[in-house]
Order: structure tokens, then C-alpha cells, then sequence
């Protein structure tokens, strides 16, 4: 017993150390944010500037010397910069810890057809992925399932929370569906072409799929027996939800806008997006947002423009596009953090610097239906913002002095972050 007892104390010590912080709690006194240049999210700028919160909204915005109100307590950022927090749409953090440990891995759900899968509700807000991102600025993320065809809904979430219930701020925003490919990838061994298109398998899975919403359609608007997957697809038919359409290849973007919308569905944000370039005007008649994929990676085709994925903003801003940028990929959600630098490299490939800072704020925001209250630092919306020493879009200035989800000042300590200053002090003896 004794044993049994001992080993349950260092189980908990363990875990109590390896603990996220504590969410910071709620904002008792008024603050107010004075001297920095205020990056507003939409574009604009205001320098020497200051921005007063209360209650955990924005309550004024305006240069320095203009506020007629008294607040409890006052930071100077004179010489600093104010953002919204950078929002990351298309991410999983919070839902694999470890790779390697199945236990800690909530992403491997069995199944073709799964729209009534929830990420919500696997969500880890204590995570130390999660906590990793907030020293970068990112403050708010979009959750969403990567498994089956139709893989479920996603949730966008806040990222200082106790459980996945503090942490959540839109629910079940949308349901993602991932199209087929129209070609694999060729064997060299054998003798293939790099890319081998197989019309027969396509045309298999695309018809399976139109089936599938033909008959989540027709429960729609039956007598509603009992049928929990058809009736997840609710909200995507009668436009409560969006259709985030995951597909790369212009003949799978055609494809898949060209049967949702044949089916009624009309909200959709088109995720990835490598070949959007080639169907602009398409794009912008459908008026299609776009979650462009992360520029840090190598073209799909050999005889693609190896710097093809990191021009593709500026040619779909360009265009007239909402953008945001998808954090998907290699090693995902630790790269999420990065998200601001992702932005910074399209700045560098032409994108006006402002645009940048829009892309993954108030665009992001706008995609994810909600820029009523996040995005941009207006009156009215959450004080969801950090203060930087410098250009947040860059990796060497991007230093956080403060940071504020709903007005609460939360911690930007990490695992990282502990581990350094341990470090930095042992080599300074």
C-alpha cells in the first residue's frame, strides 16, 4: 500500500510540474496601453497611439494625450508595437501531444464519412504545444480534424483556458472535407512518370462522396429519423456552418466547388489551394476565401517556380482574395508558432507589410466568422493584443514584453523558456 501510495505522490508532483501555467484570471482593473504604434489589423497604422481596456474589451483607441478616461493601471510601450493576436486557421494543436504515444493522440478517428466528429471535445488546453505558440503572439486558433473523407467540425478556441469548455469561443464553425486526389504520386522503380493519374480511382471516390451528401441531403429534409452523421450536416445546408473544401490540384478545386454548390452548399473556404493561382477569376466570381498553404515548402511539380509557394499570396491578394494562412504541414503544431513568420516571408515576396499583419488577423478573423470580436484593435472587440519590441512578422524582433487574451495579462513562460534561462545561466558562471 505504502508503494501504491508513493508512486501516486510522484505521479502527481510529475504532472504538477509538467503542467501548464495557471489561466490568468479575469480583469479586475481597467489598463491602458500608451506610446505604441498601434498595427489595427485592417491595414492601418497609428503611430504614438494609445488604447484603453476595460472588462476585457477595447473601450478606446485614439493618439496619445486623448483619453478622457482614468484607469486603475497604465504601461508605457513607447517605442514598442501593439498587435491583435495573430489568429492560426487549419491547425491541430492541443490535439497530439506526443507523436509517438497513441494515448496522447486524438486525431486517428476510424472511418470514411465522420461529420459528426467533434474536435472540441478532444481539445488539451493545457497542452505544451498550446503553450508554445503564445510567445509569438499567436493568442486564438482554429482546431480542426484531419481524418476521412468528411472528417468533422472544427472550433476555434482561445489559448489560456482551463478546459476545452473556458477555452472555446466558436463552436462547431465548420465542417471539412477532404477531396480526393486525382493522381498519385509515381514509382521511379517501375518505370512510372512522377505523377500517374488514375481516372478510375477519382471517379470511384468522387462519385462515394456525391452519394453520401445526396443522401445526407435528402435526411435533411425528411422525417429525421435517427441518423447521426447525416444530421451533423445540418448546419452546412442551411449555411449555419461552412464547407472548408481541403484540395491542392485545380481539377480537385473545380470538382469540389462545382458539387457543393450543386448541393446546396454555398459557404466554403477553399484550404491549400497550390494550383488557386491558375483559376483566379474563378475564384473571385464564387467568391471563395482562401486558407493558402504555409510558404516554407517545396513546389508540387518539377516544373513548377521553386519560389511558386512563396509568391502565392501576393497572386491571390492580388486578385481580390481573402486570405489567411494555413499552418498545416510537416511537424504542424509545433510549427505553428511560426505562423507569423510564415507571414513575414510572403511581406518578403511582395506583400505590402500591413497586408501581412492583416492576413492572419482580420482576414483570418473574417474567415472564421469572428471578426465581431477578434482581428483587429477597434472599440468593442476582445483585448486579445500583445505588445512587441518590435516587427512581429520577424523572427529577431518579435520579443513579447505583454500579452492579454479577453484582457487577462497571461503568461508567456514555456517549457522553452525555462529551459533557456537555466542554460543562459549556467554558461554565464
Amino acid at each position: 500500500m505504502k508503494k501504491i501510495l508513493f508512486t501516486l505522490s510522484c505521479l502527481c508532483v510529475f504532472a504538477l510540474a509538467n503542467a501548464q501555467q495557471t489561466p490568468a484570471a479575469n480583469q479586475s482593473k481597467s489598463l491602458l496601453i500608451q506610446g505604441a504604434t498601434l498595427h489595427i489589423g485592417n491595414g492601418s497604422v497609428l503611430e504614438n497611439a494609445e488604447l484603453g481596456i476595460a472588462d476585457g474589451k477595447i473601450v478606446e483607441v485614439g493618439a496619445v494625450g486623448s483619453s478622457q478616461n482614468n484607469y486603475d493601471t497604465t504601461i508605457d510601450a513607447s517605442g514598442k508595437h501593439l498587435y491583435p493576436g495573430f489568429i492560426a486557421a487549419n491547425s491541430t494543436v492541443g490535439m497530439v501531444e506526443i507523436d509517438a504515444i497513441r494515448p496522447t493522440n486524438d486525431l486517428n478517428e476510424i472511418g470514411t464519412f465522420l461529420p459528426h466528429i467533434r474536435t472540441i471535445i478532444a481539445y488539451n488546453a493545457e497542452s505544451k504545444v498550446v503553450e508554445s505558440l503564445r510567445p509569438n503572439g499567436i493568442l486564438t486558433a482554429q482546431i480542426v480534424p484531419t481524418r476521412g473523407r468528411i472528417a468533422g467540425s472544427s472550433s476555434v478556441v482561445q489559448l489560456d483556458a482551463w478546459n476545452w469548455e473556458d477555452a472555446s469561443l466558436k463552436t462547431d464553425e465548420g465542417i471539412h472535407l477532404y477531396w480526393p486526389r486525382s493522381y498519385r504520386r509515381g514509382n521511379s522503380s517501375k518505370g512510372e512518370d512522377p505523377l500517374v493519374y488514375d481516372q478510375k480511382n477519382y471517379n470511384k471516390q468522387v462519385e462515394e462522396l456525391k452519394q453520401y451528401l445526396i443522401e445526407a441531403k435528402t435526411f435533411q429534409a425528411g422525417e429525421k429519423q435517427k441518423n447521426l452523421p447525416h444530421a451533423a450536416l445540418a448546419g452546412a445546408y442551411s449555411g449555419a456552418q461552412q464547407v472548408y473544401l481541403h484540395a491542392k490540384e485545380k481539377r480537385q478545386i473545380l470538382d469540389g466547388i462545382d458539387l457543393l454548390k450543386k448541393q446546396g452548399i454555398q459557404r466554403i473556404v477553399l484550404v491549400g489551394g497550390d494550383d488557386a493561382h491558375l483559376i483566379l477569376p474563378y475564384l473571385k466570381k464564387q467568391a471563395i476565401p482562401v486558407i493558402v498553404s504555409r510558404p516554407h515548402r517545396l513546389p508540387n511539380t518539377a516544373d513548377e517556380d521553386v519560389k511558386l509557394p512563396f509568391k502565392m499570396a501576393k497572386l491571390l491578394m492580388d486578385a481580390g482574395l481573402t486570405i489567411t494562412i494555413d499552418v498545416s504541414g510537416r511537424m504542424e503544431r509545433m510549427n505553428t508558432r511560426n505562423l507569423p513568420f510564415y507571414a513575414g516571408t510572403f511581406a518578403a515576396y511582395g506583400v505590402e507589410k500591413e497586408k501581412a499583419v492583416e492576413m492572419i488577423t482580420l482576414n483570418a478573423a473574417k474567415i472564421l466568422g469572428i471578426d465581431d470580436r477578434l482581428g483587429s484593435l477597434e472599440v468593442g472587440k476582445d483585448a486579445t493584443l500583445f505588445i512587441a519590441e518590435g516587427d512581429a512578422l520577424d523572427m529577431r524582433t518579435n520579443q513579447l514584453s505583454h500579452a492579454l487574451i479577453q484582457g487577462r495579462e497571461i503568461s508567456l513562460e514555456t517549457h522553452q523558456t525555462e529551459l533557456w534561462k537555466r542554460y543562459m545561466e549556467k554558461f554565464s558562471r
